[in-house]
């Protein structure tokens, strides 16, 4: 049985987005509401916050040693050693209730994300891939809130998520990022949402479960095969690290809780650490797009 350790009780807000740097052998991720992008040393448990100039949405680590961020309405170059912020692309600037989401650096390089209606009510999310020359370009339409796109370890099914229909799709993608043959991976049952995701060495689907208190592990076939349980409600997203990559770094969140559930749950918003059974896929890094040189 797995069991998952809090090792930085931060309370976040919506914590969200984590990736690893292997480089700094560290796991960054974001606090949405709070408008906080945060990094924890896996090494010295040495801890960094920066504040963000709107919501940030997402972190993704570029070849130039920077990071993407989504912030609520388009993408921007963050420097950690500054802790400056730079515009590279506005987003849905027609969309006005929109913000953007989750979002990931898929195995050649290139940055995908969605967007969400920030009401969490109409179909007004979208799903993006940036394109070489870096624009921004329409891969999917009509989400309330479009999540967790990751990719199978053959680079051929994209995963991408529809939270409050509770399910999670696979689409057929191509090298020039094309999506076709969209279908139903799976649904998930209950009052639970589905929420970000990592894919494993296996190609088995790691799948955060907002308001259902754990991280669910499907086969290739959308069969559940393994469940984590966590000591708080709202489990947002996963990310493998470590030298052997079996080392999982889960964010959670306190949005949503009632009062009486923020007490009962004091490790809610907390960054969580476990021990995988199988290693995840390396992260992947921007090279494309948006990236100083190309």
């Amino acid at each position: 049985m797995i069991s998952p350790e809090c090792i930085w009780p931060l309370g976040a807000e919506l914590g969200e987005g984590p990736v690893w740097s292997k480089t700094d052998k560290a796991v960054y991720f974001v606090d949405i509401k709070r408008k906080h992008v945060h990094r924890y040393a896996a090494g010295t448990r040495e801890t960094m916050t920066w504040p963000a100039p709107s919501e940030p949405c997402f972190i993704v680590p570029a070849s130039d040693g920077l990071f993407v961020c989504g912030l609520r309405k388009g993408l921007y170059r963050f420097d950690a050693r500054t802790g400056s912020f730079d515009k590279l692309a506005d987003v849905e600037r027609d969309r006005a209730g929109n913000r953007l989401n989750d979002g990931f650096a898929d195995p050649l390089g290139y940055l995908w994300f969605g967007s969400m209606d920030d009401d969490e009510s109409e179909p007004t999310g979208a799903l993006y891939r940036v394109a070489d020359d870096g624009r921004v370009e329409l891969r999917d339409d009509g989400y309330d809130i479009a999540n967790g796109p990751a990719m199978s370890p053959d680079r051929r099914t994209l995963y991408h998520t529809d939270t409050r229909g509770r399910t999670i799709y696979a689409s057929d993608v191509d090298e020039q990022g094309r999506l076709s043959n969209k279908r139903v991976f799976i649904e998930v049952q209950g009052t639970a949402y589905p929420d970000g995701m990592a894919v494993d060495a296996e190609g088995c689907l790691w799948v955060a479960l907002f308001g259902g208190g754990c991280i669910e592990r499907y086969g290739r076939d959308g069969k559940q095969i393994d469940t984590v349980a966590f000591p708080c409600s709202n489990i947002t997203k996963l990310v493998f690290g470590g030298d052997d990559l079996r080392t999982a770094y889960v964010t959670t969140a306190m949005k949503g809780l009632s009062e009486a559930k923020r007490e009962r749950e004091t490790l809610a918003g907390g960054l969580f650490t476990f021990r995988a059974p199988v290693p995840g896929l390396p992260q992947n890094v921007l090279t494309r797009g948006l990236v100083r040189g190309h």
